[in-house]
């Protein structure tokens, strides 16, 4: 009886062909061949739709290496594509619409001001939300520092922390805001001080119109001065049903507005870095029971409002009150954060449920493909 085979479907970051998660797809490859599951991993530019094959990549434990094989296509897509500004992410469009009708394991979410909008329909996730509003204008930029000591301005398309600026007021000094933040490099940009006059001239490079949102700025610096979060894997495991697989706190680098690892950020055990952040004990654990509901929750609904998903990284900040605010949602995370705190357990797990998952799916789809052929048969 042969295996159901998972494709990984990627991109390569550049023309050289180098594949961003290699060591990720090397451990799901591996740890897929224990459960029965054939993976590999290909990009659009491998599927020559001529003659319906696919040059895909298959890594070799034994040997540790990479080769190639042709191969059909695969039962189920796993996609994995981030975000590019390249001719292959365009083939990566065209490759979701000309094979819509395969079964994948999760859809491209929407953007983060749609996301934000469809959360805030809902009554009881409004509550966990920052202000947020998309940008038309510089005064939607002046209105919302009129209403907050520090608002974010973030890229409605953006990842890993590229293009995200904070801007603040300066409490000693009436009239003069602080920008800071980095650029689409992941650069760290030296903090700068304007007037209210002086913002539009800075922004008028970042073409931000209807491409930018601008967000209150939630209090999370340490007293060390640097910002942190916290990075909530949810995903769907075996039986079809989401789960969290766990939370690890970031802290930012000093000059950085933001915690991302990828942008120099350090990942810490979350109750180690809450117990810094909220010092009563029954308040903490308060803390990290809603913040483990909501992370179950908010998947659940998105996935209700869009098509299929398998795993989501929520984003959260905590303020002083222990008031959870959900600040983004990633819907192609990264798994380092388990490694980076030692929590092995937690980071096999990252690896291992989205296979888990895909077997499950499998046979829910063949299972239904039988009775419907029973059906007929009647």
């Amino acid at each position: 009886m042969s295996q159901p085979v998972l494709g990984i479907l990627t991109l390569y970051l550049n023309d050289r062909k180098v594949l961003e998660e290699r060591h990720i797809y090397e451990r799901m490859i591996t740890e897929g061949r224990k459960l029965g599951l054939d993976v590999y991993v290909f990009t659009p530019a491998d599927v020559h739709a001529r003659n319906g094959m696919i040059h895909a990549l298959h890594y070799s434990p034994e040997q540790r290496k990479w080769f190639r094989r042709w191969r059909s296509f695969p039962n189920i897509i796993f996609d994995r594509c981030r975000i590019q500004k390249s001719a292959r992410f365009r083939q990566l469009v065209s490759f979701r619409s000309r094979y819509r009708k395969l079964l994948f394991l999760n859809r491209p979410l929407r953007n983060k001001w749609t996301i934000h909008k469809v959360l805030h329909d809902r009554r009881e996730f409004r509550q966990h939300l920052p202000e947020t509003q998309l940008i038309h204008s510089l005064q939607d930029v002046q209105r919302m520092l009129a209403r907050h000591q520090t608002v974010y301005l973030k890229p409605i398309n953006g990842t890993g922390g590229r293009g995200i600026l904070r801007v603040s007021k300066r409490q000693l000094l009436p009239g003069i805001y602080e920008i800071q933040g980095r650029n689409q490099s992941r650069s760290i940009i030296k903090p700068r001080r304007v007037t209210l006059s002086q913002i539009g001239g800075y922004l008028s490079s970042w073409n931000m119109r209807g491409n930018y949102v601008v967000q209150e700025g939630i209090q999370i610096e340490l007293p060390t001065g640097r910002v942190h979060d916290y990075r909530m894997l949810v995903q769907k495991n075996g039986f079809g049903e989401w789960e969290v697989t766990g939370c690890v706190g970031r802290m930012g680098p000093m000059h950085s507005v933001t915690s991302n690892l990828h942008g120099g950020g350090r990942a810490i055990p979350m109750d180690r870095l809450l117990d810094k952040w909220i010092p009563e004990v029954q308040k903490r654990e308060e803390v990290m029971q809603e913040a483990y509901r909501l992370g179950v929750e908010i998947p659940r609904f998105l996935e209700s409002q869009y098509e299929a998903l398998c795993e989501l990284a929520l984003d959260l900040a905590i303020d002083r009150n222990g008031r959870i605010l959900l600040l983004e949602v990633n819907p192609k995370p990264s798994r380092e954060v388990f490694s980076q705190i030692g929590d092995h357990v937690s980071y096999r797990k990252s690896i291992v449920r989205p296979l888990e998952y895909a077997l499950w799916l499998y046979k829910q789809k063949k299972e239904s493909r039988l009775d419907s052929t029973d059906s007929a048969a009647l």
